[in-house]
């Protein structure tokens, strides 16, 4: 039968060919192949035809002028919108836009950055913000500034200039090793934060799946709720994002669609302790038993809640496994800039052996200036942050990390145990660490993120679906800042649920907006607009120059 197929089918080819010129049958040859290439690399993309053809609708309805000029106005809207608020927030504070004809008088530098320093309006030293600031202690900001003061110019890039500032490194590597439970082959780097620390995995990951699997077009596997730095990094490296839902009522990933999500081309898979959205544990014993099975390399991404699970055992809180105890786990990111309560900017990167760690390595052997090795994505480091991150960790020592982490999971049990008690909302899950996530079935939860923006709180928004969530910090274990959190919401609910079909007003009210625009890439543009807002000055006629004018 399959002899008749083939015999079939050259016949079919050699009566087509026949009477045709060379030319004519190279020609057809090549243009067959090249388009059935083309075919395929059209066909099996990152995206479906589905999606793709969205996109491609979307974006030629963008040439038709009348919908063009609609979508410029709103931009331009919006972009007036949060130019007003960049405004707003600095108040009535002069923009220098030249260098000054003479230089400023320390003191007079020291105003005007602690000028710049205040501008704002939340109550951040209060408690009234989601994470950003961890920690208020005017104890610790002294010596970090004297710390930096005297480490500022040291470089780690130099280490026969500055070996002190690689042995500090090495030491904070060193314990982070210990507190998550590494052996005397961990090791790791330190970075200039969580993206970095992402970022430097999935390079590593990158290129070990390369040189060791050969694999050439990487993929990683990850739950929606992992971190967008992943996203970034997949954009830097060029690596195939697989994304896998989270379970319906726990908000962890779904293992059994993790599995199947692997392909050959896996070159690691992805666990959060906690998730940023909604402070959700994914399992990760269960994708460390993935990582076992089909030899991938398992990433814990502990950024935000690293600092809180290493203690929180030895706490009295109960935490799963989801370290170097885990046989597949080969790496970990840990964020020191959070809840070690060093300053910003520091953050670790940790890995199961030095194998691994030298796959996030950059060498370049054969350049004119000499052999250059870089261990991270920045060449020169900032060693005054390593230093001062060093300070931090012998300033509070393992019996204050324990009790910070004691009053912190304390903290954000007792709130979480209290919203639950209201009408109106609902928990996402089970905060594991730090962070609650609310929403609602009754009314778009943005309303109460709104009613308590005007009582002076500040938290971070979710969306797909649409919610808000409190990161709890130490700030928020000052006597009476629970409470005062508590009361507002339950004030806010009350009124909200008297009319819980009005819209949602404000700002936020752009933010729901987007949610429901199925183009993304005019969301992108607004995003955009947003950034663009962050660096925004005003014209030569309204700054202050404090310079000659030429």
């Amino acid at each position: 039968m399959a002899c008749l197929g083939v015999n079939g089918m050259k016949e079919l080819v050699n009566n087509y060919f026949q009477g045709k010129e060379a030319w004519q049958i190279v020609t057809i040859t090549s243009t067959t192949i090249l388009t059935s290439v083309w075919l395929w690399n059209f066909i099996f993309q990152e995206e479906s035809l589905v999606e793709r053809g969205k996109k491609q609708m979307f974006r030629l309805l963008n040439y038709i002028p009348s919908i063009k000029n609609k979508i410029d106005q709103e931009l331009e809207n919006i972009n007036k919108t949060f130019t007003e608020d960049v405004l707003q927030r600095v108040k009535d504070a002069p923009f220098v836009v030249k260098l000054p004809e003479k230089g400023l008088k320390p003191e007079e530098i020291l105003e005007k950055v602690k000028q710049s320093v205040q501008l704002g309006s939340y109550d951040w030293k209060g408690g009234k913000v989601s994470g950003a600031v961890y920690r208020v202690d005017t104890n610790l900001l002294q010596l970090m500034g004297d710390i930096y003061g005297i480490a500022s110019y040291t470089n780690p890039l130099h280490p026969d200039i500055f070996p002190g500032t690689c042995k500090m490194e090495a030491e904070v590597v060193r314990i982070a090793c210990n507190l998550f439970h590494g052996d005397h082959d961990s090791c790791g780097t330190m970075t200039s934060g969580g993206t970095e620390s992402i970022l430097l995995a999935c390079k590593t990951y990158r290129d070990y799946a390369r040189q060791v699997k050969g694999i050439r077009y990487p993929e990683m596997v990850m739950p929606v709720t992992a971190h967008s730095a992943f996203d970034k990094a997949a954009q830097y490296l060029k690596i195939k994002i697989r994304c896998v839902p989270v379970n319906q009522n726990s908000y962890t990933a779904c293992i059994k669609s993790m599995k199947r999500a692997i392909t050959r081309n896996t070159i690691m898979l992805i666990g959060s302790a906690p998730n940023f959205p909604y402070g959700t544990m994914d399992n990760i014993e269960a994708i460390s038993e993935l990582g076992v099975k089909y030899n991938i390399p398992v990433h814990v991404d502990a950024c935000l809640g690293g600092f809180l699970i290493c203690f929180m055992s030895d706490a009295g809180f109960y935490i799963p496994p989801c370290d170097f105890r885990l046989p597949g786990v080969t790496s970990i990111s840990a964020d020191t800039h959070k809840y070690a309560y060093a300053p910003k900017g520091s953050s670790l990167i940790l890995y199961r052996n030095k194998k691994l760690r030298h796959y996030q390595y950059t060498i370049t052997t054969d350049w004119p200036g000499g052999i250059y090795g870089s261990p991270t994505v920045s060449g020169s480091r900032a060693g005054g942050i390593i230093a001062s991150c060093w300070a931090a960790l012998m300033y509070f020592g393992y019996d204050e990390y324990l009790e910070s982490t004691k009053k912190i999971i304390e903290t954000t049990k007792y709130i979480e145990r209290r919203l639950r008690q209201l009408d109106g909302i609902f928990i996402f899950g089970t905060p594991a660490t730090s962070v609650i996530a609310l929403g609602s079935n009754d009314f778009h939860i943005y309303k109460l993120s709104e009613a308590l923006n005007a009582k002076g709180w500040n938290l971070n928004t979710l969306q797909f679906p649409s919610g808000v969530h409190l990161c709890v910090t130490y700030v928020h274990t000052q006597p009476g800042v629970a409470d005062q959190f508590l009361d507002d919401v339950e004030t806010e609910l009350n009124i909200i649920l008297q009319a819980p079909e009005s819209p949602v007003e404000g700002k936020l009210a752009i933010y729901g907006m987007s949610q429901s625009i199925p183009d993304r890439s005019i969301v992108g543009d607004f995003t955009k607009c947003f950034l663009d807002s962050m660096y925004f000055t005003p014209d030569a006629q309204t700054a202050i120059s404090n310079g000659p004018s030429n």
